[in-house]
C-alpha cells in the first residue's frame, strides 16, 4: 500500500483555497502512484477556527467544501472537517474515495490546555474508527485518529491498541500539533512506542504553517510494524510524499539543533503572517543592540533584504556605536536604513513639561517618553508607506516589563517574544556561523541597554535571570523548588514580585 502525506499549509477560514490546495496535492499524489492519501486535522478550515465554528454559515461552508472534495475523489483521501450532527459539532476525518463520503470519524480526545481549547466548541467522539477500505482490489482495516487520539497511554483511552483490538492493519493520524523545542521527538517516539506495543504501521501526518501566534512545524512520519522509520517529512515547510510500506527501511529520524529549529520555525511563522495578512514590507526599529539585530536579520532571511526597512533613532544618550552597529548590520542585511534622530523632538517635549515636572527629579517617565517617542515615528512610518511594524522585545523583558507601552512595544508582530535573552544570543551566534557574520560582532558583546538615559546598562544578569524568569512562567516551578535548584531566595521572591506587578503590560503586548 502506498500512502502519500501531505503537509500543507491551508489559511485559517479560506475554505476555496484550502479546497483547491488539497486537490491540487491530491492528484499530484495520484501521479505519483498513491493507493490513499492523508492530509491534516481541519485543513479543510485552517486550525484553530476558533469562534469561527460559531458561524452557521462558516459550518455549512465547510460542509461544501468536503461535498466537493469527495466528488473529486477516486482512490481514497482522509482529511480533517468540522461535522455536524443534531447541533453537535465533531472535529472530524472525512474518508472519501469513488467520487462519495465513504466514512467519518470524530476526535475522540478533546485536548483543553495550553494553547487548546476544543472542549468549548466540539463534543467528543465515542468509538474508535476502525474503517475497510478497498485498496489494490483488497479490503483493508485502517484505523483513523485525529492528534490527541495518539497520546491516550491508560486502558480507557488507548485509541491505537482499541483500533488494534478492531482488526485495523495500520493506523493514521491526522493532526495538527503546534512547534514547541521538545515535541518533534515526543511525538516520534510516543508514535514508535504504539507501534512496539501493537506491532502495527502508523503513518502521522501533521500541519505545516502558522496562524497568528502557533507555529505548525509538519515534520510528518511513517513507521513500519517493527518499528523502523521508512519515511519522514521535511520541517517547516510543505511537503508531499509518496512511500509504500517496506520492512528493509530503517532511517535514521532527522532532529535538527535547537538554534536551527528555532530559526526555521520564526522565518517560517514571519513569512505566513506577512502571506496570509497580504503585507510584503517590514520596519524595524534599530537601536545596534542584539535584540534588534537579530529581528532585522530573521526577516531580511525570510522576507527578503528588499522588503526590510530599518530605522535609527537616536537620542542625546545614545552611544555612537549603536548608530554604527546599525548601520553596520543593515550593510551587512542589504536592507534600506536611516537615521533620523529624535533629540529635538525630545528637546520640545521637555520645554512643554518644564513647568508641570518643576522641582521634580527626573524618573522613568522622562525615559520612557524616548521610547514613546520612537514608537510614534515608528509607526506613522509604518502606516504611511504600509509596513509592518515589528517589535524586538524579548520573553525575558516582556515577563520583567523591562519594556514600554506604546513606545518599543508598539509593533504588529513580535518576533522574538518566546526567546529568552540567552536563547537571543545562541540564535544570533548561530546565524553568524550559518550565514557569515550578518550580526556585528559588537552587537553580541556589548552590554545590552536601552539607552534611555546617560550610562544605563540592563540591571539584570541575564544568564542568571532568563533561566528563572523561563522556569517561573514556563515550567511553573515552586518558590521552594527554584531554591532547591541553587537560585538565591532573595532573587526568586524579586523577580516573581517582578512578574505578577507586570502582568497589565503583557496583556498589552503585540502579537508574538
Amino acid at each position: 500500500m502506498r500512502v502519500s502525506l501531505c503537509q500543507v499549509d491551508p489559511i485559517l477560514g479560506d475554505l476555496i483555497y484550502n479546497k483547491n490546495l488539497i486537490l491540487r496535492n491530491y492528484n499530484e499524489a495520484i501521479k505519483k502512484g498513491a493507493d490513499i492519501v492523508v492530509f491534516p486535522e481541519l485543513v479543510v478550515t485552517g486550525y484553530p477556527p476558533m469562534d469561527l465554528l460559531n458561524s452557521e454559515q462558516f459550518i455549512i461552508d465547510n460542509l461544501s467544501v468536503v461535498d466537493d472534495i469527495a466528488s473529486s475523489s477516486s482512490i481514497p483521501i482522509i482529511f480533517g472537517f468540522i461535522r455536524i450532527d443534531k447541533n453537535r459539532k465533531y472535529n472530524s476525518a472525512a474518508i472519501c474515495g469513488n467520487k462519495k463520503m465513504l466514512y467519518t470519524y470524530d476526535k475522540i480526545l478533546l485536548p483543553n490546555y495550553d494553547v487548546f481549547d476544543e472542549k468549548r466548541y466540539f463534543y467528543p467522539g465515542q468509538t474508535p474508527g476502525v474503517f475497510t477500505l478497498k485498496i489494490k482490489n483488497k479490503n483493508t482495516k485502517i484505523g483513523v485518529q485525529i492528534c490527541e487520539d495518539l497520546w491516550g497511554d491508560d486502558q480507557t483511552k488507548d485509541i491505537t491498541k482499541a483500533q488494534k483490538d478492531l482488526g485495523a492493519e495500520c493506523i493514521i493520524n491526522i493532526s495538527a500539533s503546534p512547534f514547541t523545542h521538545s515535541k518533534i521527538e515526543k511525538r516520534y517516539k510516543t508514535v514508535v512506542s504504539k507501534v512496539l506495543e501493537n506491532k502495527i504501521p502508523f503513518h502521522y501526518c501533521n500541519l505545516v504553517g502558522s496562524q497568528d501566534e502557533l507555529i505548525f512545524d509538519g515534520t510528518s512520519f511513517s513507521i513500519s510494524k517493527e518499528g523502523n522509520l521508512i519515511n519522514q517529512l521535511s520541517s517547516f515547510k510543505e511537503h508531499n510524499k509518496t512511500l509504500g510500506i517496506s520492512n528493509k527501511l530503517n532511517i535514521k529520524f532527522k532532529i535538527s539543533s535547537i538554534e536551527e529549529n528555532t530559526f526555521k520555525a520564526l522565518c517560517l511563522g514571519i513569512k505566513g503572517y506577512f502571506y496570509k495578512t497580504g503585507f510584503e514590507k517590514a520596519l524595524i526599529g534599530l537601536s545596534g543592540g542584539i535584540d534588534s539585530a537579530l529581528v532585522a536579520t530573521i526577516s531580511a532571511l525570510a522576507l527578503g533584504s528588499e522588503n526590510i526597512s530599518g530605522v535609527a533613532l537616536p537620542s542625546k544618550y545614545s552611544s555612537k556605536h549603536s548608530v554604527i552597529d546599525a548601520k553596520v548590520l543593515s550593510e551587512n542585511l542589504n536592507i534600506n536604513f536611516e537615521v533620523i534622530s529624535i533629540e529635538d523632538t525630545i528637546e520640545q517635549f521637555d520645554t512643554l513639561f518644564h513647568e508641570k515636572f518643576k522641582n521634580t527629579q527626573k524618573n522613568i517617565a522622562e525615559e520612557n517618553l524616548q521610547a514613546r517617542t520612537r514608537g510614534n515615528i515608528l509607526m506613522t512610518l509604518a502606516n504611511k508607506f504600509n509596513y509592518l511594524l515589528l517589535t524586538t522585545g524579548n520573553k525575558t523583558e516582556l515577563a520583567l516589563g523591562y519594556c514600554t507601552l506604546y513606545g518599543d512595544m508598539s509593533g504588529s508582530l513580535s518576533i522574538i517574544s518566546d526567546l529568552n535573552k540567552v536563547e537571543v544570543y545562541n540564535l544570533s551566534k548561530w546565524i553568524n556561523k550559518k550565514f557569515g557574520n550578518l550580526i556585528p560582532e559588537n552587537s553580541i558583546l556589548k552590554d545590552p541597554s536601552a539607552e534611555l538615559s546617560e550610562n544605563q546598562v540592563d540591571p539584570f544578569d541575564y544568564d542568571i535571570i532568563a533561566p528563572l524568569v523561563d522556569d517561573i512562567i514556563s515550567q511553573d516551578f515552586t518558590f521552594k523548588e527554584l531554591v532547591k535548584k541553587g537560585y538565591e531566595e532573595s532573587e526568586v521572591a524579586k523577580i516573581y514580585n517582578i512578574i505578577k506587578n507586570n502582568e497589565y503590560k503583557r496583556k498589552q503586548a503585540t502579537l508574538g
